[in-house]
C-alpha cells in the first residue's frame, strides 16, 4: 500500500513538473517517468552506481591460460556473473576483435540478459555497438559508404535510408544502441577520423546528421527495426591544433557556436537518445570535465533528456592522460559532476574499481546522490524508450527477413554510386567502352579492406579473414573488359603499426605493356586506420604511390586516376599528368561495381565533394573563408584561396545550365522570408542528377564576416533538354551570427544569394 501512494504522489508530482515551459529533447510519458522514479527510489546506492557503468564484451568472455581470447568466443559465466549480479552493471558494447554470426550474437545477448533478469530489478543490459557505415559486426550484413562518401551524395534520402537499413540489420542481433552518427566537423583532413566525418560545412553536416538520425530512430518509441543513436563526439574532438587523434583543441567560443556545436544541436532537436563525449580537450578542459558544455548548454539549454557515455576508458585518462585529476576518484568526481552519466570504463578489473570509487564518492557527498539519480533516470529513460524496460527479446530470423537482403545490398550501391565524384574528365575521356584495353595498376585496386576502410569487421579494418564476398575493383574490371593486364605498382604494408609504401617489382612491366593498351586506370589511396593508429605526418600522396602515374605518364598512353581514400591527398604534381580523376571516397561493399559502372557510364557521376581539396600540405583554407585569407602578398591579388577543387565541386557526363535566377522580395525583414528560385535545364545527351546549392553572402557586418555559406541544397535528376524550376526559402535564422556580445544577431545590411553562377542582392531591415 506505501508503494501504491508513493507511486501516485510521484506520479503527480511529476506532473506537475511537465508543463509547456518544459524542454524536453523527446516526449516523455508521465506515467512512465513517475514508474522510474519509482524504481530508482527502490534501489541502493550500489544498483545505482552498476546502471552508469559500461563494459566491453571482452571483460567476460574466456580466455586461455596466457590471457588470449579462446576462439570461438564464449561468455564465462563466472565473469557475467560477478560483473551483472555483484556490480550491478548497466551497459555492454562492441565486440572483442571481429563480427559475429547472427547466431553467435543472439546466444550472446540471450546468456547476458537471462542473468540481468534474475536480478532484484530485472533491469536489462543496455548492449552497444559501433555499427557506422551499415552493421559493420555482423557477418553478411550490408555495408555503406563511410560518412564522408555519405556526405558526397548530397542526398537526405541516401542518409536516412542507410540509417534505417543499418538500425535493421544491426536490431536483427539483438542490439539496439549504435555510437552514430559522427557529427564533428571535418575541417581537419589530417585528422584520422575525417573520413567518419560528412564533411566541411555546417548546414551539409546537420542536415544529412538529421535525416542518418531519422532512420536510426524511426518516430517515437524505438521499435524492434530501430535503435537508438549516440552523437559522436560531443564537442570539438575532430579539430585537434596538431591534427592528431586526441589531442588538445583551441575552439573560441565564436567558432564553437557557429561551427562545432550546431550539428549537434539539430540532432538533438531531432530526438537523438544517447550523446558521446569529446575524448580530447579543448581549451585546455578535457570534454569529460566540461559542465559548462555538457549541463549548461546540452542538458539544460537544449533540454537533453537522454545519458551521455563517455568513450573509452575517458574517466580514467583525465586522471592517467589529460592529468587534470591526481587520483582516479577524483577523476570520476570530476566527469559525473560535469554531467557524464555512464562510464565506458570498459574493461576487468578497471570496471571493478570504477563502481568501488564511486559507491565511495556517493557516501562521502562529493557525488550527490541526487547527480546520480539524474544520471540512472537517463539511463533508465532510454531503456524504456528501447522498449527494454517492457520486454526483452532475443529476435526471430523471420522478423528480419531482409537481412543482408537483395534490396539492401542495391540500397548500398545507391547510395555508393551517387557519392562517388568525377573531378577531372579531359577531352571526354570517360566514359569507357568496354572495347578498351585495360591497364590497371595501383595498390588500392584489389583490395575490398580500402573501399571499406575502418571500422569494417575489425576496429582497424585491416583484416581479410571476416570481408563479405564482394567484388574488388580488378575483379569488376575484369568482369566488364575482355582486355585487362593488371600490376601492383606499389604495395601498401603495415609496418610498425602504421602504413608503409614500398615500390613493386613489376612497375616497369607496366610501363612495357602501356604501349599495348587503350587507356591506365590507376587505383591509389591509403590503408584503413582510424583513432590514434591512423595519425600520419603529412597529407601528400606517398611518393612510391605517384611514381606510378608519372611512368606511366611517360608513355603518352590516357590516365585515369581513381582515388580511394578516407582524406584527401595532396596530389598537385600528378593531376596535371591525369586525363580523368574519380573521387570514390571509402564506398563500402557495392564500391567497386559503383566505380567501375560510372567509369563504363552506365551511371552518370553526382557526387559533389563535401570538403575543399587542399592542392598544398601547408595552408588549409575551406570554402567558408574570409576576404582576409584571399591576400597573396607575392602577387598583391586576391588569389591566396587556390584548392585543388572547390567545395561542392563534381562533374557529371552531361551539362547543366542555370537561369532566370529571381528573388521575390529585394527586402527581408524579421517578418518575412525570401522566395529564391531557379531554372535548372539538361543541356546534354545523358539523364543526370544535379546538386543545386544556394549559399548566402553577408557583405558587412561587426565580426568579419565569410564570403559564402551554404544556407540550402536540394538534389534533382533531369532528362536530356528538360527544365526545372527550383524553389528554396530564406529567413532571418539563416543570416544570423555570433556577435560580439556573444548572442546570435542579424544586422541590416545588403546580403547576395549565390546559385552556380548566378548571384541576386537583397537588404534585410527590422
Amino acid at each position: 500500500m506505501y508503494k501504491f501512494y508513493f507511486l501516485i504522489i510521484t506520479l503527480l508530482c511529476f506532473s506537475s513538473c511537465i508543463n509547456e515551459d518544459s524542454k524536453s529533447s523527446f516526449l516523455l510519458d508521465s506515467e512512465n517517468e513517475a514508474s522510474i522514479s519509482s524504481l530508482i527510489n527502490d534501489m541502493t546506492i550500489e544498483e545505482k552506481v552498476g546502471q552508469t557503468c559500461q563494459i566491453t564484451l571482452d571483460a567476460i568472455l574466456k580466455k586461455d591460460s596466457s590471457g588470449v581470447l579462446i576462439e570461438p568466443h564464449q561468455i564465462d559465466k563466472a565473469k557475467l556473473d560477478k560483473a551483472i549480479l555483484e556490480y550491478n552493471i548497466g551497459s555492454v558494447l562492441n565486440v572483442s576483435n571481429h563480427t559475429f554470426s547472427l547466431e553467435t550474437w543472439h546466444s550472446i545477448i540471450d546468456d547476458i540478459q537471462t542473468i540481468a533478469l534474475t536480478t532484484k530489478h530485472q533491469i536489462p543490459i543496455i548492449y552497444g555497438v559501433d555499427a557506422i557505415h551499415g552493421a559493420t559486426y555482423i557477418k553478411n550484413s550490408t555495408l555503406f559508404p563511410q560518412e564522408i562518401g555519405l556526405a558526397a551524395t548530397w542526398d537526405t534520402s541516401h542518409a536516412r535510408i542507410m540509417g534505417a537499413i543499418t538500425a535493421y540489420e544491426t536490431r536483427a542481433s539483438g542490439v539496439p544502441w549504435n555510437f552514430s552518427p559522427v557529427l564533428d566537423m571535418g575541417r581537419k583532413p589530417i585528422w584520422s577520423r575525417f573520413f567518419e566525418t560528412l564533411g566541411e560545412d555546417v548546414y551539409l553536416v546537420k542536415t544529412m546528421g538529421k535525416s542518418i538520425i531519422n532512420g536510426y530512430q524511426g518516430n517515437g518509441m524505438v521499435d524492434k527495426y530501430h535503435v537508438a543513436a549516440c552523437l559522436k563526439h560531443y564537442v570539438g574532438y575532430s579539430y585537434p591544433s596538431s591534427g592528431r587523434d586526441r589531442t588538445p583543441a583551441l575552439i573560441p567560443e565564436r567558432t564553437m557556436e557557429e561551427y562545432h556545436l550546431p550539428p549537434f544541436k539539430a540532432a538533438i532537436d531531432a530526438g537523438a537518445l544517447t550523446v558521446m563525449i569529446n575524448s580530447g580537450e579543448v581549451n585546455g578542459i578535457p570534454g569529460h570535465a566540461n559542465k559548462y558544455l555538457l549541463t549548461d548548454i546540452l542538458k539544460e539549454k537544449w533540454g537533453f533528456s537522454g545519458f551521455t557515455v563517455s568513450d573509452w576508458e575517458d574517466f580514467i585518462n583525465l586522471h592517467k592522460v589529460a592529468q587534470t585529476d591526481s587520483t582516479l576518484k577524483d577523476a570520476i568526481a570530476t566527469a559525473i559532476n560535469a554531467g557524464v552519466d555512464m562510464s565506458m570504463v570498459p574493461n576487468n578489473p578497471e570496471y571493478k574499481n570504477y563502481c568501488k570509487l564511486f559507491i565511495e564518492l556517493v557516501k562521502e557527498g562529493k557525488v550527490s546522490e541526487v547527480r546520480l539519480d539524474d544520471a540512472v533516470r537517463r539511463i533508465l529513460r532510454v531503456k524504456h524508450q528501447l522498449g527494454l524496460l517492457n520486454e526483452v527479446r532475443i529476435p526471430i530470423d523471420n522478423d528480419y527477413s531482409k537481412f543482408g537482403s537483395e534490396e539492401h545490398r542495391v540500397a548500398s550501391y545507391n547510395a555508393a554510386s551517387e557519392s562517388i565524384t568525377l573531378l577531372k574528365n579531359e577531352k571526354d575521356l570517360l566514359p569507357l567502352s568496354t572495347n578498351n584495353s585495360i591497364l590497371l595498376i595501383g595498390p588500392t585496386a584489389n583490395s575490398l579492406n580500402c573501399l571499406n576502410g575502418a571500422w569494417t569487421h575489425t576496429w582497424q579494418g585491416v583484416d581479410e579473414t571476416y570481408n563479405n564476398k564482394y567484388p574488388t575493383i580488378k575483379d569488376v574490371i575484369e568482369e566488364r573488359f575482355s582486355s585487362v593486364n593488371y600490376f601492383e605498382g606499389s604495395k601498401m604494408i603495415m609496418k610498425d603499426g602504421d602504413e608503409a609504401d614500398i615500390p613493386s617489382s613489376d612497375l616497369q612491366n607496366a610501363v612495357q605493356t602501356a604501349k599495348y593498351s587503350d587507356v591506365a586506370i590507376i587505383c591509389l589511396g591509403e590503408l584503413p586506420s582510424t583513432e590514434r593508429p591512423g595519425d600520419i605526418y603529412t597529407l601528400d600522396l606517398p611518393k612510391e604511390q605517384q611514381l606510378i602515374v608519372e611512368e606511366l605518364s611517360k608513355t603518352g598512353i590516357a590516365i585515369i586516376l581513381v582515388l580511394v581514400e578516407g582524406r584527401p591527398k595532396i596530389i598537385r604534381d600528378i593531376e596535371p599528368l591525369s586525363d580523368a580523376i574519380v573521387q570514390a571516397y571509402l564506398p563500402g561493399d557495392q564500391g567497386a561495381s559503383a566505380i567501375v559502372d560510372i567509369l563504363c557510364g552506365d551511371i552518370n557521376p553526382s557526387g559533389k565533394l563535401p570538403y575543399t581539396y587542399p592542392r598544398h600540405n601547408g595552408v588549409i583554407m575551406h570554402y567558408d573563408h574570409k576576404q582576409s585569407e584571399l591576400i597573396n602578398a607575392n602577387t598583391w591579388k586576391n588569389d591566396f584561396y587556390s584548392p585543388q577543387w572547390d567545395f561542392g565541386f563534381g562533374l557529371s557526363y552531361t551539362k547543366f545550365e542555370y537561369s532566370n535566377m529571381q528573388i521575390n522580395n529585394k527586402i527581408l525583414s524579421t517578418e518575412k522570408t525570401l522566395l529564391v528560385s531557379v531554372d535548372v535545364t539538361n543541356t546534354g545527351k545523358m539523364k543526370g542528377k544535379e546538386v543545386v546549392q544556394l549559399y548566402v553572402r553577408d557583405h558587412f557586418a561587426s565580426i568579419s564576416p565569410s564570403l559564402r555559406k551554404l544556407k540550402r541544397f536540394t538534389k534533382i535528376e533531369l532528362e536530356p533538354s528538360e527544365k526545372r524550376t527550383v524553389t528554396f526559402t530564406i529567413g532571418i535564422e539563416d543570416l544570423k551570427f555570433y556577435g560580439k556580445e556573444n548572442k546570435w544577431i542579424v544586422e541590416e545590411g545588403k546580403f547576395s544569394l549565390m546559385i552556380n553562377s548566378l548571384s541576386k542582392e537583397f537588404n534585410f531591415k527590422r
